[in-house]
């Protein structure tokens, strides 16, 4: 892969080490950041589970405890009484029928769309278009529930889902750089906390395998997943 001559400078600042602690980790994350922009925090984390396995399929949510630093923006499709509790929560679109409409022709101006089960029928239906982009509510989540004011609240603090993609692997953003480095260590110890806790009964022996810590525009920096498994776990 060709990489840019700004890329390249930023990799000849890492130290030879191979696998970094937590904290030092987000401090050359922090350090190495010069986009022109408040660059994302984003983790990848491989799992030993096998994405074939129906029993050890990972997936979930998460409250990080300082959010992501991005406003998310939320669709409820609901009706009657339910409408006016998500608007009253925060959500940013509601609806039914005009929003079916809207998706179909290829609208996707949000990140997080809860239903009621009611109308689950007529979601389910749009699962070709709704599921290659991870946008498919579901129970697991806590994105098909009747509870849409909570729902929306949770989304809107800093919910986020996570779900193992067809390699094995975790992708999920985290927070800014702009953020306080103990903030962006908390998020990270909360999702391996939530991704530990979900471990499916299958899975023997190691879990997680690799954890990789980057910016939108920087190197991604291996970090040291038996010291971060032992923070993790002083957490929870």
């Amino acid at each position: 892969m060709k990489r840019s001559k700004r890329y390249r400078e930023l990799l000849k600042k890492l130290p030879e080490k191979k696998t970094y602690p937590l904290s030092e980790a987000v401090r050359m994350l922090k350090e190495l950041a010069n986009a022109r922009f408040n660059e994302s925090v984003d983790v990848a984390i491989k799992l030993t589970s096998d994405p074939k396995k129906q029993d050890q399929m990972v997936r979930g949510t998460v409250v990080l405890p300082f959010g992501t630093g991005k406003e998310t923006k939320v669709l409820v499709l609901t009706k009657g009484e339910k409408e006016k509790e998500a608007k009253e929560a925060g959500a940013d679109y509601v609806g039914f029928e005009e929003y079916i409409e809207k998706i179909k022709s290829g609208w996707f101006d949000f990140d997080v769309l809860v239903a009621t089960p009611d109308v689950m029928p007529e979601v389910s239906k749009m699962g070709k278009l709704l599921g290659p982009k991870g946008l498919m509510p579901s129970p697991k989540t806590g994105t098909v529930t009747f509870d849409v004011g909570p729902a929306v609240k949770s989304l809107k603090a800093g919910k986020i889902q996570f779900k193992m993609d067809k390699t094995g692997n975790i992708h999920a953003m985290i927070g800014k750089v702009s953020f306080e480095a103990e903030k962006i260590e908390k998020n990270l110890l909360a999702l391996i906390s939530e991704l530990l806790r979900v471990k499916p009964p299958t899975v023997k022996g190691q879990y997680i395998r690799s954890c990789y810590l980057s910016s939108t525009m920087g190197p991604s920096l291996k970090l040291d997943v038996k010291e971060l498994l032992e923070l993790a776990r002083k957490e929870s």
